[in-house]
């Protein structure tokens, strides 16, 4: 069958071994000095390994692949321990995989193993709850009638669409254009993103964790570069680890390229502050 999973680049790989807690599922191991995907029946192709990796090494595709086999992951699973268990059943549980999470439950009550309280628990993501997908409200900013301005913020969006699938590279509105790249919560979680950071440039968004067939974007992103010379390109992400694919991908297009243009990385964090305003190359 054809589904998500991830691909791991061995020549950017170091063995580093930052995956490793990421994966609760054992799908990735150390072998002879770097990540290997030991098998694609513990590969759940969610991704929440690729935030951990620093060289990049880690992307998804959709390839054919055998279907992830959740027993067989929670076989391999309760061998290691209720850390282990926890992990497992919260990067379920936060990525909204019921079916999945039903079988392992499922597994656990027909082996007679307690079941942890996964839904409530705190973990970070090594320890199996990603960032990216715990629920925050923030009370202290919530906005009132007193504090909105009274006429609405004139958009800087000047173009349709803006989904980095649906874009096409070579429309006019590109050519010769500031460029920025991101992700999707962005703007979201910056209240001046168009008056700040969008004004006067073109904007392409896109998901790291979610969207497939990500090696689209790398095409897109070299046409941009080289045939549509765009000036410049400002990578704006969210500071949750998953995020940080988008910021890698863009790297990766930028090698692929013949044109060499200033890139920006700017973080942002889930309460709208910058954390990173950087030029990278």
């Amino acid at each position: 069958m054809k589904r998500q999973i991830i691909e791991i680049d061995e020549e950017l790989c170091d063995g580093c071994e930052q995956c490793i807690p990421g994966c609760p599922e054992g799908a990735i191991q150390i072998i002879d000095g770097k990540a290997r995907l030991i098998s694609d029946l513990f590969c759940d192709g969610l991704g929440a390994c690729i935030g951990t990796c620093p060289q990049g090494a880690i992307t998804v595709i959709e390839r054919e692949a055998e279907p992830y086999d959740e027993v067989k992951v929670m076989e391999n699973i309760v061998k290691q321990g209720e850390n282990t268990v926890m992990a497992h059943l919260k990067h379920l549980y936060n990525h909204g995989e019921q079916d999945f999470l039903n079988t392992a439950l499922a597994f656990l009550e027909e082996n007679g193993i307690a079941i942890p309280d996964y839904e409530t628990k705190s973990s970070s993501c090594a320890s199996g709850g990603c960032p990216g997908s715990q629920n925050i409200a923030f009370v202290d900013q919530i906005q009132t009638p007193e504090n909105i301005a009274s006429t609405d913020a004139p958009s800087a969006l000047t173009h349709w669409p803006i989904q980095l699938h649906l874009i096409s590279p070579m429309a006019p509105q590109f050519a010769g254009s500031d460029l920025v790249l991101a992700a999707d919560c962005v703007a979201f979680s910056l209240g001046n993103f168009h008056q700040k950071y969008l004004s006067g440039k073109t904007l392409a968004i896109a998901c790291p964790k979610l969207d497939s067939q990500q090696q689209v974007y790398l095409e897109k992103l070299r046409v941009l570069i080289d045939e549509a010379r765009i000036n410049t390109l400002t990578v704006m992400i969210m500071q949750v680890p998953c995020c940080r694919g988008l910021l890698m991908l863009a790297q990766q297009a930028v090698q692929m390229t013949n044109r060499k243009i200033p890139v920006k990385a700017i973080v942002v964090g889930i309460q709208g502050e910058i954390l990173e305003d950087t030029w990278i190359d």
